[in-house]
């Protein structure tokens, strides 16, 4: 199985703060026909389940007892991902490596029709230039919590989109989750092993609309809305 090191994530930025990526944050269904860039991968996958704390292996997800019982794979077709060279990124489906910041490259070939497909033939699955399906181990969390740890891992799961959706939309780019799919189908296209199971998809790419709204707007709305409602 062969490895890449993805670029080094980046803790600060002067682009958005979190403030305005929770505003901005839209499901965006549409995208442009544009490559993504290795380095907003790497962010990407870096703010989804990455390293945060590496004297104890804590990642950027809370995660029940630190079982850390998911796996992210990243699936893109053919020159949907620019590499610094310029070159791009084979096809197929990769491994994300937390411990190294790593892709393993798990399944070569054009997947991304199966994993449209799969996804019932939602066409933004095509069109987006990375889909991030969540995956899981379930029984890494629940050989310590019991039934109640798929709950846990399902939680999880959802810590890590929104991770997804705020780093994107501090990228400028866009996003959309999708929780309707064929498991099994999914699972083989991906090459999930047995133990694993997928929870969610995340299609990402460059939208071709941005969404904004200003604190103004905002503000004045919400205080629209209190004066209808008799409040102070």
């Amino acid at each position: 199985m062969s490895m890449i090191s993805l670029p080094l994530p980046r803790i600060r930025s002067d682009v958005l703060s979190v403030e305005q990526a929770l505003a901005y944050r839209r499901s965006h269904r549409s995208f442009k026909d544009e490559p993504l860039s290795i380095n907003d991968i790497s962010q990407i996958l870096w703010a989804a389940y990455g390293l945060s704390m590496p004297i104890k292996g804590f990642l950027t997800c809370p995660s029940a007892g630190a079982t850390y019982p998911l796996e992210l794979y990243l699936v893109v077709g053919t020159e949907d991902v620019e590499l610094s060279d310029g070159e791009f990124l084979e096809p197929g489906s990769y491994r994300y490596l937390p411990k190294y910041h790593a892709l393993a490259y798990v399944k070569p070939g054009h997947i991304k029709e199966k994993i449209y497909r799969a996804c019932l033939s939602q066409k933004w699955v095509l069109q987006a230039k990375a889909n991030i399906v969540i995956a899981a181990d379930y029984g890494r969390t629940t050989q310590y919590y019991g039934e109640r740890g798929i709950r846990y891992v399902v939680l999880e799961a959802g810590h890590c989109a929104q991770n997804i959706y705020l780093e994107a939309t501090g990228l400028g780019l866009g996003a959309v989750a999708i929780g309707a799919f064929d498991d099994d189908e999914l699972g083989e296209a991906t090459g999930l092993r047995e133990e694993v199971q997928p929870i969610y998809v995340v299609a990402v790419g460059i939208p071709r609309h941005r969404y904004f709204i200003s604190e103004n707007t905002l503000q004045e709305h919400l205080r629209m809305k209190r004066r209808r409602k008799g409040l102070v």
